[in-house]
Formats: structure tokens, C-alpha cells, sequence
């Protein structure tokens, strides 16, 4: 009778492990699309059998074991943060190729070309009032281009700005969510961990790969410590720390929790984009076209100042001004007080000609921006922002690849197999019928030999 008490109570044991591996099964099943979540494997446990001392051996569920891979999920991560970087940067200098299109009529290269053009119709007809008026509606044409190309940089700064705020904020919610999630693991250490919480936990390392890179440490209690390019602390046990930015000055900085500059730490994911896009690329693109634009307003202006006007006078105005030791693109104008008979077309010493004309058109073939022409110079700047353009988005396309490789790899090693599932289901199915049956069978010899027992 005791054989057959320990035989029921070894199936009931049994009973119970393979109801967990059912409901583990299950819930991988429930879970195959979840973000962040990774296959669980039901383990079993045998006890102890010594019938000297009335341990009857058998079998028990043991913790559920995650497949997730340490290495997997960094690998995905690195890779988040590669491609979070390249399509940020594709973004904003995408909006930014539109002001340097060598293809437009309105554009600082076509409109370059049209001041230089009308100082050659000037020489052909140094006197000719409509030739002079159509020299200062092409410097006011010139002017305007810059303006706009200048302006559309200072917005794009602004738009990038803008993101870098979002981006920071985004980054702080994340590090509060994973801080909230930790207080969650700690509580759960020792006792196998929630799959769901592990899930929320790895969905949000991800998303915040995207943002930037970052070293993510697991500690003794189950936490996850978080540092921003492996330096700046942004989570650490159940406390975030959060990041804030500095736009006072041109240049944007990032400042850690207790106001240190991190700016230069960051390199990578949107952050990293935008920091380069704000403070070096959109800069440069501003520093050449501002070059271009005194330098064409000084040399026009200085070959001007050498001729007479159309009454053999000095000229007493400028062709163009703009604002000195500032931003030279934006402010460049044509001079309000110029007329058209002070284009000085000709020389002092031909009054009525066409010698300082001729010397105005010979500009446009002379290096005098850092051994460039004028057309030369813009071209430059152009293609500059054109091959940044064309990096980004090759790294755009690449890494996208890459995130997509890395990820098939993880969920190789910790994603779910439905096929993989419907087998363990029919197999643990079978076993819990099994043990069902055993049973059953107990059950069976055990009401046949009470009833072979006589009544007393």
C-alpha cells in the first residue's frame, strides 16, 4: 500500500511539472510577436530518492530558463545605434541639399553666374541705362540666393535643435521606465524572474539604442545599470539620471545629471547625429558660404571702387554691403543708395568706356576664394554637402542591413519557433496524459485492494 502511495504522489508531482511546461509553452506562444521577449524552456527537477528515509525520488517543475543571449542582444544594440545614427544624419542633410542645388535658377550658382553675365553686357554697352539697372537687379538677385541659403541653414539648425531636445527627453523616459523596471527584477531576484518584466526590460534597451550607445551592466540583485557611451551614468539600480541640453550658444552641448559637458562622449545613435549635424556639419556649410559671399561682395566692390561712373566721378556707394564679423551670407545686399549711373564701367583714365566693365566680368575666371573661382568655391561647398548627403545614406542602407542580420541572428538563438512550441506542446500533452493515466491505474489498485481487504 505505501508503494502505491508513493507512486501516486510521484505522479502528482509529475502532474504539476508538466502543467508548468504547458503553461510555459503556452505563453511563448502568446508571446512570438512581443517585443523584447525571449523563448522560455521549462526544466524538470528529480528529488531525491532514498526509500531509508522516505524520500520517494520522483520529479518537479524546475525555473523556466531564458534563452536570451548577452551577446545577441548587444550585437543588436550596436547596430540600433549605428543605424539610429546614419538615419538621422540622412535626414537632416537631406533638407539641407536642397538650398546647394547646382540645377536651380535661383540659386547662388546660377545667380553668381548671372552677375557676371550682365558685367559682360555692361561692357558691350558701358552707358546703357538698361544694362545698368539689369547689373543691380542681378547683385539684388545674388544677394537674395545667399540670404536663403544662409536662412535655410539657420532654420535647419533650429530644426535639429528642436530634435535634440526631443531626443534628450526620450532618452530620460527611457532611463525612468528601465529604473521602474529594475525595482521590478530586484523583487524578483532568486525567484527565476517574470518573463513579461525581462521582456519590457530588453524592449526598452533597444529603443534606447537608437538614441545612442550605451554599456548596459546586470548586477548581483537583477538590476541593469545603464551608461551613456559606456561613461555617463543613466540608470543605476531603481535611480535615472537625467540628461539636459544646453542651447545658449551656438554650439550645443549635452550635460550629464550634475551639469558636466558629456557632449563630446557622444558619438553615436540619433544624439550623436544630431550633435555632429548642429555643431560641425551645419557650421562648416555656413562658415564657406559666408567666405564666398565677402569675398565676392569685397572683390566686386574693390574692382568697383577703381572705375568712374557713367558722369566720370569716383563712385561715392558700394555695390553690395553686409554686416562685418557676422554672418556675411545672411546680411549681404545690394546698397539701397546705388543708382544705376554710379556702376563705375569705366576707367579714370577712359571716361565713357567700358575698361573697369571688362575688369568686372574678368572676376568670374579669377581664383581669389583659396585659389577657386566664384562658381569654383560654391561647387566646393555643394559637393561637400552632396557627398555627406550620399554617406548617410549609404550608411542609412548598410545599416539597416546589418540591424536586420543582427536580429535574425538573436531571434535564432532566443526567438520563439511555433513549430518548435507545437512540438513541445504535443510532447508535454502526451506526458501529462501519461501520467494521467498512471493514475488512473493507482487509483484502479488501489480501490481493488481495499476491497480485498476484509471489513472488520
Amino acid at each position: 500500500m505505501g508503494n502505491l502511495l508513493t507512486s501516486l504522489l510521484n505522479s502528482g508531482n509529475a502532474l504539476q511539472a508538466f502543467n508548468r511546461a504547458l503553461s510555459i509553452t503556452e505563453n511563448n506562444v502568446e508571446n512570438s510577436q512581443t517585443p523584447g521577449y525571449a523563448r522560455q524552456t521549462a526544466t524538470f527537477e528529480a528529488l531525491p530518492f532514498d526509500p531509508a528515509i522516505n524520500l520517494p525520488g520522483g520529479v518537479q517543475a524546475g525555473p523556466a530558463q531564458s534563452s536570451r543571449s548577452a551577446l545577441a542582444e548587444q550585437a543588436v544594440q550596436q547596430q540600433q545605434s549605428a543605424l539610429g545614427f546614419s538615419q538621422q544624419r540622412s535626414t537632416d542633410l537631406n533638407s539641407v541639399q536642397s538650398l546647394f542645388d547646382l540645377s536651380s535658377q535661383t540659386g547662388v550658382s546660377a545667380t553668381i553666374d548671372g552677375l557676371f553675365s550682365s558685367f559682360s553686357a555692361l561692357s558691350i554697352n558701358p552707358n546703357d541705362t538698361t544694362a545698368r539697372q539689369t547689373v543691380i537687379s542681378s547683385a539684388q538677385q545674388l544677394a537674395q540666393a545667399f540670404q536663403t541659403s544662409a536662412g535655410g541653414l539657420a532654420t535647419q539648425g533650429a530644426a535639429v535643435t528642436s530634435e535634440m531636445q526631443g531626443t534628450i527627453s526620450s532618452i530620460n523616459q527611457l532611463a525612468g521606465r528601465i529604473a521602474q523596471l529594475n525595482t521590478q527584477r530586484q523583487s524578483e531576484n532568486g525567484q527565476g524572474g517574470d518573463a513579461g518584466t525581462d521582456a519590457s526590460m530588453y524592449a526598452d534597451l533597444e529603443q534606447l539604442s537608437q538614441y545612442g550607445s550605451f554599456t548596459a551592466l546586470q548586477q548581483p540583485d537583477g538590476s541593469i545599470s545603464v551608461y551613456l557611451d559606456g561613461q555617463t551614468p543613466l540608470v543605476m539600480g531603481n535611480q535615472s539620471f537625467a540628461l539636459q541640453g544646453d542651447f545658449s550658444a551656438p554650439q550645443a552641448r549635452v550635460l550629464d545629471s550634475q551639469g558636466n559637458d558629456i557632449t563630446s562622449t557622444v558619438s553615436s545613435g540619433e544624439l550623436g547625429a544630431e550633435i555632429e549635424t548642429k555643431n560641425s556639419s551645419l557650421p562648416s556649410y555656413l562658415a564657406s558660404l559666408n567666405t564666398l559671399a565677402q569675398s565676392l561682395a569685397d572683390q566686386v566692390n574693390s574692382v568697383l571702387s577703381q572705375g568712374v561712373d557713367q558722369n566720370g566721378a569716383a563712385p561715392t556707394n558700394s555695390l553690395f554691403t553686409y554686416q562685418a564679423g557676422s554672418n556675411a551670407a545672411q546680411t549681404i545686399s545690394v546698397n539701397p543708395l546705388m543708382t544705376p549711373d554710379q556702376i563705375a564701367a569705366a576707367l579714370p583714365s577712359a571716361p565713357g568706356g567700358n575698361g573697369n566693365a571688362l575688369n568686372l566680368a574678368a572676376l568670374a575666371n579669377s581664383p581669389v576664394v583659396n585659389g577657386s573661382t566664384f562658381t569654383q568655391s560654391y561647387a566646393l561647398v555643394a559637393g561637400q554637402v552632396g557627398q555627406d548627403v550620399a554617406t548617410a545614406n549609404e550608411n542609412e542602407t548598410t545599416g539597416q542591413q546589418l540591424v536586420t542580420q543582427a536580429q535574425s541572428i538573436r531571434s535564432q538563438v532566443s526567438g520563439v519557433s511555433l513549430d518548435q512550441e507545437a512540438a513541445n506542446l504535443l510532447q508535454y500533452q502526451r506526458s501529462y496524459q501519461a501520467v494521467s493515466e498512471m493514475i488512473t491505474v493507482i487509483n484502479q489498485m488501489t480501490g481493488t485492494l481495499l476491497n480485498i481487504i476484509p471489513s472488520a
